[in-house]
């Protein structure tokens, strides 16, 4: 469900950048907090039924690392819905800020007691306490707290700067990625531009001064990210489609919103120009996602392949 919050933040913020219809954005948002409910009830149930199922993603090298998006998919949700009900969207906030606080914590600490195999390193290391602390920069400043956001954010840039010298290193010194783990590669777009959110909402959100260096900067090493990622396709794409593609979707959406909201922020011209083709190219990834998973789901393959068998990290 982060892609689609993501696309419809990207419509909102289009509906102040071009005057497109609000009602598209508000439809997409409503169907992501939908989604971030079933899905929650889901996970629930899996602790509930299936202790050992759930016991074994979280003490999984690699599945571990997708745990704290269910901080992550709550601080979204409150977004969702915080023009049709603020109060209980800020407390959405404050829990998943404190529950991604929590397991990036536990988890950092798990990665500290050494053990890892290194085969197990991939961009999902980034998401507990990279894309954790940033999307809590953003809720921060979304719901009137900017200082506080400051400090998620300082987290999620130190954090970010730790894990990348070793990520890159491991993709680029070791053994190619297995099959299953590449479409994780999409998760290499996110530090950037959602750092950028986080950074843009703790200095103003939509209402502040033009976009400064910081800011710019960001976009910068996320388009060449993304025009990386995009050269890589076809490696990746060996893995054929699964549900594991959706890495991309927070990644692509966050690209455009950044673009589009300085726009909103007094950047025009080639700017102007650049968010419509990344707002254009956000849509159609979301709709390919989004159709290749109806495809698994009415042909009953929606679970995705088993990752490669490793060792796990010391339990905490």
């Amino acid at each position: 469900m982060l892609g689609l919050v993501g696309l419809g933040d990207c419509w909102r913020v289009a509906h102040k950048a071009w005057d497109l219809p609000k009602v598209i954005g508000e439809i997409i948002m409503i169907t992501g907090f939908v989604m971030w409910v079933v899905l929650m009830l889901l996970y629930l149930a899996k602790w509930a039924w299936h202790r050992q199922e759930a016991l074994a993603e979280w003490r999984h090298p690699v599945q571990s690392c997708f745990v704290g998006l269910s901080g992550v998919a709550t601080i979204l949700a409150g977004i969702a819905i915080a023009p049709y009900a603020t109060t209980f969207a800020t407390a959405l906030f404050a829990i998943g800020a404190v529950v991604q606080l929590a397991y990036g914590v536990r988890f950092t600490s798990v990665l500290w007691m050494g053990g890892r195999d290194e085969a197990t390193v991939s961009p999902a290391l980034y998401l507990p306490t990279v894309a954790g602390n940033f999307v809590s920069a953003f809720g921060a400043g979304y719901f009137g707290y900017p200082e506080l956001g400051v400090l998620f954010l300082g987290a999620g840039v130190l954090s970010w700067l730790a894990l990348e010298s070793m990520i890159t290193h491991r993709l680029s010194a070791m053994a190619s990625l297995p099959l299953p783990m590449r479409p994780a590669m999409g998760i290499m777009l996110a530090p950037p531009v959602v750092g950028c959110i986080g950074y843009l909402f703790v200095t103003g959100g939509l209402e502040g001064p033009p976009p400064d260096l910081v800011a710019l900067g960001l976009l910068g090493y996320g388009v060449i990210l993304a025009l990386i990622l995009v050269r890589l396709l076809p490696w990746v794409m060996k893995q054929p489609f699964t549900v594991s593609y959706w890495a991309f979707s927070f990644g692509v959406t966050a690209l455009a919103f950044d673009a589009i909201v300085f726009v909103v922020r007094g950047m025009g011209g080639w700017m102007n120009s650049l968010a419509i083709v990344l707002f254009a190219i956000a849509n159609l990834a979301l709709l390919a996602i989004i159709i290749g998973t109806i495809r698994l789901l009415v042909g009953g393959r929606i679970m995705p392949p088993a990752l490669v068998p490793a060792a796990a990290p010391p339990s905490s």
